[in-house]
């Protein structure tokens, strides 16, 4: 629906959008652009359209926004852009200022104020939910949904909620330090086997672990999807859950949330209670490979998985490829600490992936709100997988990994999506299954 925009309503920072001089080397490195070939589709389109909409020059209509809706927020356009235009900045401001004053379809309002921002950030409400989804599964009753509501179930994993995190775990080797762990939303309620054996990695490189209560959603949902008001206040409270704990580093599994994470001080600039705290914050925050990859570094051990407790010898025998979460790539600019560890383990058995950092599709919750070119952007990623000949698909973040293996499934593939952790880690079943001949 339709909204007039006038000049005086501001929500971009000016001099940041102006740094974008149009060069066009964005283009190729844009996901969407790449399908559409649209330029409203594009980083430097989507910048036109923002100050336009500011300046009052285009309306706030169901045509701009659908462009805006469209950008998936992988942000790989600001590792290429030689001008620094800090387009997740921009991205952000202007989704807050739709949200603020857009009129959304009564579905989309929906999935965007109920499930998503009232449902995922919030454990217990995500435990309950996921238990009808889970049941429909079972059950196999997707051929009664509609398209939306199938693509939706197909991402729910069929694992049930494991051991909740202890308050504090000690290291089990030579103790080096002490940190932080963000459990996270999704990884805590869908992936939580992966945090625990994140946690052991931790221990085993001689770090105690300390996971406050009082943590909560990191505010990665609510500032991607135009709620920065409540992705600040996700932000002081974690500030308050992690202070007075003496430690060394923060350390946060999931690339979505650890790009946040890292803005802390950005997400609070002109506060001044807050600001300096949040860049202190950020500061401490480290993602598990790159927190290992120097662990290791440290100890002399480069190049290996060395804090490995199993040495992921469950998988050193088989070929496996490698997905750059596009929030661990591109704002965190973290490529070559998870394709270490990984070789450590598989040595001549990595290879690397097609298109590696083209975003699969998921973008948080991208998925759910723009499915159809989700869908076409998982093809395209499961594809270039399924080109690469490996048994395990590697990736560091849960979004990622329930897209990817919605995708493998539904192709009929055997190929298995890991989070980096589980990787490393490795299971003592399947090691038992990896040496039998």
């Amino acid at each position: 629906m339709s909204t007039p925009s006038t000049a005086s309503e501001r929500f971009l920072d000016y001099d940041k959008s102006l740094a974008c001089i149009h060069c066009g080397l964005c283009l190729s490195s844009c996901p969407t652009y790449l399908e559409t070939g649209n330029e409203n589709d594009s980083p430097r389109g989507r910048i036109y359209l923002m100050r336009a909409v500011q300046d009052g020059r285009l309306p706030l209509d169901d045509t701009s926004v659908q462009h805006i809706d469209l950008c998936l927020g992988c942000r790989a356009c600001e590792a290429v852009c030689p001008s620094g235009v800090q387009y997740g900045n921009l991205l952000e401001h202007t989704r807050d200022h739709i949200e603020g004053t857009y009129e959304r379809s009564t579905f989309q309002n929906f999935l965007r104020r109920f499930v998503i921002e009232k449902i995922f950030p919030h454990r217990e409400r995500m435990e309950l939910a996921i238990i009808p989804a889970r049941l429909a599964k079972t059950l196999k009753l997707e051929k009664f949904l509609p398209k939306f509501a199938r693509d939706a179930l197909s991402l729910i994993p069929g694992n049930g909620k494991g051991e909740p995190l202890p308050p504090f775990s000690a290291a089990t080797g030579t103790r080096k330090g002490r940190v932080g762990f963000i459990r996270g939303c999704v990884m805590d309620v869908m992936f939580s086997e992966t945090n625990q054996n994140t946690v052991k990695l931790l221990n085993a490189a001689g770090y105690d672990v300390v996971v406050p209560e009082q943590q909560g959603c990191c505010g990665a949902l609510f500032a991607h999807s135009g709620n920065l008001k409540r992705a600040r206040e996700c932000a002081r409270d974690n500030i308050n859950a992690f202070a007075n704990q003496n430690l060394d580093a923060i350390i946060i599994n999931a690339a979505g949330c650890g790009s946040t994470l890292k803005e802390y001080g950005e997400l609070l600039h002109g506060d001044q209670k807050w600001e300096q705290r949040g860049k202190e914050f950020s500061g401490k925050v480290k993602d598990i490979t790159e927190f290992l990859c120097a662990a290791n570094d440290a100890a002399g051990d480069k190049g290996s998985a060395g804090a490995s407790p199993y040495q992921g010898v469950a998988y050193h025998r088989r070929r496996v490829t490698y997905h750059d979460a596009c929030h661990l790539a591109h704002p965190q600019h973290i490529t070559k600490q998870p394709r270490d560890l990984i070789k450590g383990v598989a040595g001549k058995n990595f290879v690397e992936l097609p298109e590696s950092d083209v975003c699969c599709g998921s973008a948080g919750t991208y998925n759910l709100t723009e499915p159809e070119m989700a869908e076409r952007l998982q093809n395209r990623k499961i594809q270039n997988i399924i080109k690469t000949g490996a048994d395990i698909v590697v990736t560091t973040n849960p979004g990622c990994l329930l897209q990817i293996r919605a995708g493998l499934e539904k192709a009929g593939s055997k190929i298995q999506a890991m989070h980096i952790a589980d990787y490393l880690a490795g299971d003592e079943q399947a090691v038992i299954e990896d040496r039998l001949p």
